[in-house]
């Protein structure tokens, strides 16, 4: 179903903004303190800031999955960063590029829009799908697509190429290996030692450039934009001019690259230096809407693909405290693996300053987006529309939000939530609203709430043959 003529012209277009491991606090508006960002800030005080919304997985591939088509891990096909290694020795053979492929005919949120009337785009991190697969993303409704269609190539951000429309396209940077230490007798103080982790053409740079190209090109018709950049996620990597802002900020320890990824001199500065980069390419898109006059008929969504990592590449996750006070990060169904930040933003649409704590999921996008386009979502999904609650104020009904991941699974119901590791028979449950640091499991004082959680836990998913729950032999 599509508006008729005289409607369509109130359809949005719409910009969705995914960052890569961006934590629950990384952005000033959740409470990070070290960091500078006010465009993203700005976005918030402007519109409305979720504060229980989830991805739709701890990592990377099922949550873009997940977002995408609208359903969660105990349905969606993807359900874990499958590096397919039946293809070889996939991490040491750069030629051989992509992830487990999304199957042809599968509906996202592109094909929605885009039958719908929407020109789309995809500008990122793919993940779902190689070169020539029936998973790349112009097979899934996307008119254009330019960046990594490989999570693996995504850990360098000085790639030799990118991908745009199944077509290399080279960059002028020398390949290299984004897992490496600094060689013995490199002084780890001095700059000059990190020199051969540097290129010329800075991938988000590259990237943002084609997303502002896109909107500029497209202004006259609806659009939807996919922007999913691959900041912060390590390695930690970021031109000069940005690792200025924070030089000296930190106390600051060299990383040698002995927890893979990339070693870098100043690794606080590097971290931080990447979320105020991401934080400025947001603003450059949200000044270019505005420059060309269609701010007030866009929407644009700012949210991650799941929460900031654990101690590796030279993160370092209790200084910045990108999870806030959850527990876990990126690979837990904890609410620090899970619980992100969205920012929503339509001036005269959508009022400002709003703060909702109602729980929300990313797979709740399609939806949201499908009604604003005047379409109808597949049959099946499983979120549902946010709009009225953006726009409107109104209360996010639904029965549950449900996850799985290598084993284990989590539920929230209101202000539950459970979780049960189902190759170790574990069952947990939180009030989440009396403890959301997850600390203290209530199942055997709540022996109502811990049954009924564990009923959605059973019902709330489909056995998946190659992502099973609990593993067969």
């Amino acid at each position: 179903m599509v508006l008729r003529d005289a409607e369509s012209a109130e359809r949005p277009n719409i910009v969705l903004v995914l960052a890569d491991d961006l934590g629950y606090a990384d952005p000033g508006c959740y409470g990070q303190t070290k960091i500078h960002t006010p465009n993203v800030d700005r976005l918030a005080a402007e519109g409305v800031r979720l504060t229980a919304h989830y991805s739709a997985s701890p990592v990377c591939a099922p949550s873009r999955c997940g977002l995408l088509t609208g359903l969660h891990t105990g349905h969606a096909y993807i359900r874990d960063n499958d590096e397919m290694p039946e293809l070889g020795d996939v991490w040491n053979t750069p030629s051989i590029e992509g992830q487990r492929p999304l199957p042809e005919g599968t509906r996202t949120i592109a094909s929605v829009l885009k039958d719908a009337g929407y020109h789309t785009a995809v500008v990122g991190k793919w993940g779902l799908g190689g070169p020539g697969s029936g998973g790349a993303p112009n097979r899934h409704g996307f008119d254009d697509s330019f960046g990594y269609l490989c999570q693996r190539q995504a850990h360098n951000y000085y790639p030799d190429h990118l991908w745009r429309n199944g077509e290399r396209v080279p960059l002028d940077n020398v390949y290299f290996s984004a897992h490496q230490k600094l060689p013995p007798g490199k002084d780890p103080n001095d700059p000059r030692s990190y020199d051969a982790y540097r290129g010329r053409q800075y991938s988000f740079d590259v990237m943002l450039d084609e997303a502002v190209a896109y909107v500029r090109s497209h202004r006259s018709q609806p659009f939807f934009l996919y922007f999913a950049p691959t900041i912060p996620h390590v390695a930690l990597q970021v031109p000069d001019d940005s690792l200025e802002e924070y030089a000296g900020a930190f106390p600051e320890t060299p990383y040698l690259g002995d927890k893979s990824y990339l070693p870098h001199r100043t690794p606080r500065a590097a971290y931080a230096a990447m979320v105020s980069r991401l934080d400025r390419g947001v603003g450059h898109l949200v000044a270019t809407l505005k420059e060309l006059g269609i701010d007030r008929r866009t929407l644009v969504v700012f949210t991650s693909d799941n929460g900031a990592t654990f101690n590796v590449g030279g993160y370092d996750p209790p200084f910045f405290r990108s999870n806030a006070s959850w527990r876990g990060a990126k690979q837990d169904l904890y609410e620090g693996g899970i619980r992100v930040p969205l920012v929503a933003w339509c001036p005269g649409r959508i009022p400002a300053g709003r703060v909702r704590d109602d729980a929300s999921a990313s797979w709740d996008l399609l939806p949201t987006f499908a009604q604003l386009a005047g379409a109808t979502p597949p049959r099946g999904v499983d979120g549902v529309s946010l709009w009225p609650a953006l726009s409107g104020g109104k209360p996010i009904r639904r029965e549950c939000l449900y996850w799985e991941f290598q084993g284990k699974q989590a539920v929230r119901q209101d202000r539950w939530k459970a979780f049960r590791d189902a190759r170790k028979d574990v069952f947990e449950l939180y009030d989440l609203v009396a403890n959301p640091g997850e600390t203290r499991n209530v199942a055997k004082e709540q022996p109502e709430v811990a049954a009924r959680l564990r009923r959605l836990m059973d019902t709330s998913r489909v056995e998946s043959e190659r992502y099973p729950l609990v593993k067969r032999g």
